[in-house]
């Protein structure tokens, strides 16, 4: 079974991916990050690369996402790419991931994309107010990623937020499960946790 967690950026939804595996067990899950997937910006020189939207749909090579989320259920190891969001590029070498009873993606666009859409058995979207996931993305990229204040500041005004509005939002209305707060929400992780092993034990 697929199962998609999607959300804005700064929402949370590592830390409930993390809550979720612990949970079903990470014997029986297989994770890919849609943010593993961006598109190589290497061609372009590091001036222009600051200036493309990452936050847009068409920033990710989908294709290939999509083919490793076919392969893992059809019980087939993949190769994931690894990303370097410091300068916007493919770094050399792969991450294997092997086919579980479960695999579960994440991305704060994976449920915008039809096509991604239609693979996930289980869509649940992680809420969290505007200001809150401002101040967690300003945190991670300024510590994590070598990103200055005002340059975080910057590409959340001009692409973060109003890609957020445009296509991160109003993807919430194709979500089985809304979990708002995020990992604090132990009810509603645990209403995700257990319907996926209900499923799993269908299945079985």
């Amino acid at each position: 079974m697929v199962l998609g967690v999607a959300g804005g950026s700064g929402s949370g939804k590592t830390s409930v991916v993390d809550k979720i595996v612990a949970d079903v067990g990470a014997d029986r899950v297989s994770v890919l990050r849609h943010d593993r997937y961006y598109h190589d910006l290497h061609h372009l020189p590091p001036a222009e690369r600051m200036q493309v939207n990452v936050d847009h749909p068409e920033a990710f090579d989908d294709e290939l996402f999509v083919a490793h989320v076919e392969s893992l259920r059809a019980g087939r190891s993949v190769d994931t790419p690894r990303y370097d969001y410091t300068t916007f590029t493919r770094i050399d070498g792969f991450d294997r991931v092997d086919p579980r009873p479960v695999v579960l993606i994440e991305g704060i666009l994976v449920f915008a994309s039809a096509t991604i859409r239609e693979l996930i058995d289980v869509k649940v979207y992680v809420d969290a107010d505007a200001d809150l996931r401002l101040l967690r993305r300003l945190r991670r990229d300024v510590v994590s990623r070598n990103r200055t204040v005002a340059d975080v500041l910057d590409q959340y005004e001009r692409t973060v937020r109003p890609m957020h509005l445009e296509f991160v939002e109003p993807s919430k209305r194709w979500a089985d499960v809304i979990v708002p707060r995020g990992v604090e929400n132990v009810v509603g992780v645990d209403l995700v946790t257990s319907r996926v092993q209900s499923l799993l034990a269908l299945r079985a």
